[in-house]
């Protein structure tokens, strides 16, 4: 029966011996979430601190709240980074209480892991016996204790009150008695208790909450793409999926010909030190700027920006004019605002094909001022809905620049996306090798001889990366490979370093502070 069934005296679990840690100071308990707004603390006068569950209000505070309903979502297969702004308008949330509803929900998702592994402890009970709803609203609770500025007090107040919200009073016991169970020890200790005697992957997967396939394949890809040897790869590990858990920044991308790095920094960003048609937000909201409202500039993970930059700066062969170029899996349409400015600018034509209805109306309204700015210079921006499989057969040769972003795990990009460690596995990894492989013999097929193939992804998977391209050239006697490392360059115009031992280049988000993009840089012969 569910644990509000049962009888009073099996709520509450048995006391977990440890040592008493209650009184730690608040910086024990600190992640990256600086400050807590007062009201949202529990610290201002007349805080129910001492009032028993059944007293105490009946609804938790906006950003709280938000943060759960963002939980909820995830967990009936929304995007976080898709469902968190509707939910902070819903809720009427801005500035600090925004960033306090952002980090509790995004620290929450990304740390799931370790706190379940707390959780199962602090109630004496696994996870799978907590009703859904109610253990998301304990996997909140443990981070504001764990992972944020919150006293023990508070956190246990705003979540009894969460909890009497969105579960009924009868969760506010369990949530109460487990809180303050976990407060009566720091981060450190807690880690400790959950690991126990587990060494290795095993070690790793609970302290930086990544399920063990993804650190053992992580581990495989540091070795494989020349970021690690086997005496440090420990280490560097360590460094990598720590990054994983590290908020990422907010890049920003001008696009060439309709935005400006000045209007940007205008604006209040910084210029990028990595891409030179990017900027860094230090704070703030990306939609207060005024370019990236009107599709004229664009949030846009600097790795992605050194890609296309990369794939745009290849010399074509010699002869070989612009013509057309192509994305060959477009959705939502990011890159391809980048490329079409950057065609548009050479006076070339962009294909941006998607093979997903939906995600092509998305690339349309992306692109929208883009089409209007190519057009009116004579160029042509075209958004297609098809399958990129079928290109290579039905436009052979066409092409003089295609790029495949193909589909992938999204391993390298978990800072952005925190529940996509949650949601894969290895079977997906497995499910996406023949389409991966399809896509690049499509599109070594659509370019023209003497044009240039870029295969992307945004995982450094040795199965989503090396392997394609290996397995892909093996049957192909056509199609040279070139170093990737010596196109992907800063915003000074030198080598972005430590990209691997060639000839493709790998970035990492502990080296490089982007997602973990892998590009291939393939031309064919003329």
């Amino acid at each position: 029966a569910p644990w509000h069934l049962r009888s009073p005296t099996s709520r509450h679990p048995p006391r977990v011996p440890g040592p008493p840690t209650s009184h730690q100071p608040r910086a024990s308990r600190t992640a990256h979430f600086p400050t807590v707004p007062a009201h949202l603390c529990g610290s201002c006068p007349g805080a129910s601190r001492r009032a028993a569950p059944a007293h105490r209000r009946r609804r938790g505070d906006p950003a709280r709240r938000a943060a759960y309903d963002l939980l909820r979502a995830v967990d009936e297969g929304a995007y976080a980074n898709l469902e968190l702004p509707q939910l902070l308008r819903r809720h009427r949330l801005s500035g600090r209480d925004a960033a306090f509803a952002t980090e509790l929900a995004y620290g929450t998702l990304r740390m799931r892991g370790l706190y379940d592994a707390v959780v199962e402890i602090a109630a004496g009970r696994p996870t799978g016996r907590i009703d859904p709803p109610v253990l998301d609203v304990l996997r909140l609770g443990v981070h504001q204790v764990l992972g944020m500025r919150v006293p023990i007090h508070a956190a246990a107040d705003e979540t009894v009150a969460l909890a009497r919200e969105v579960t009924g009073v009868g969760a506010s016991g369990l949530v109460n008695a487990v809180l303050h169970r976990v407060g009566e020890r720091d981060r450190d200790a807690w880690v400790a208790a959950v690991v126990g005697e587990r060494e290795g992957s095993p070690r790793l997967a609970l302290v930086h909450s990544h399920p063990t396939w993804i650190v053992t394949a992580l581990r495989q890809a540091l070795l494989g793409h020349g970021a690690a040897t086997k005496a440090d790869a420990d280490a560097v590990l360590e460094s990598l999926l720590a990054a994983d858990n590290d908020p990422a920044r907010v890049d920003l991308v001008a696009r060439p010909g309709l935005a400006t790095i000045a209007e940007l920094v205008a604006a209040g960003a910084q210029p990028s030190t990595l891409s030179r048609v990017g900027a860094v937000l230090p704070t703030g909201a990306p939609g207060e700027i005024a370019a990236v409202r009107e599709r004229r500039a664009a949030v846009q993970d600097v790795g992605s920006q050194l890609l296309t930059l990369a794939l745009v700066d290849v010399p074509l062969a010699e002869g070989v004019p612009e013509g057309t170029w192509l994305d060959l899996c477009a959705g939502p349409g990011g890159k391809a605002g980048l490329l079409g400015a950057l065609a548009t600018e050479r006076g070339a034509d962009l294909v941006a094909n998607e093979i997903a209805p939906h995600r092509a109306d998305l690339v349309r309204s992306t692109l929208e001022p883009l089409t209007a700015h190519a057009a009116a210079r004579g160029r042509r921006i075209e958004v297609r809905t098809g399958d990129g499989r079928e290109f290579g057969a039905q436009e052979a040769g066409r092409y003089s620049r295609v790029l495949v972003d193909a589909p992938c795990t999204g391993l390298g990009a978990l800072r952005r996306r925190p529940e996509a460690r949650w949601r894969q596995s290895p079977d997906d990894v497995v499910a996406l090798a023949p389409l991966q492989r399809e896509l690049l013999r499509s599109a070594l097929d659509a370019v023209v001889p003497g044009g240039v193939v870029a295969y992307a992804t945004c995982s450094p998977h040795l199965q989503e990366t090396t392997f394609v391209v290996r397995d892909v050239l093996k049957r192909r006697d056509d199609v040279e490979q070139l170093d990737a490392r010596a196109f992907l360059r800063d915003a000074a115009g030198e080598p972005v370093a430590a990209t691997g031992s060639g000839p493709a280049a790998q970035l990492w988000p502990h080296v490089h502070g982007t997602d973990g993009m892998f590009v291939a840089l393939l031309r064919r012969r003329a």
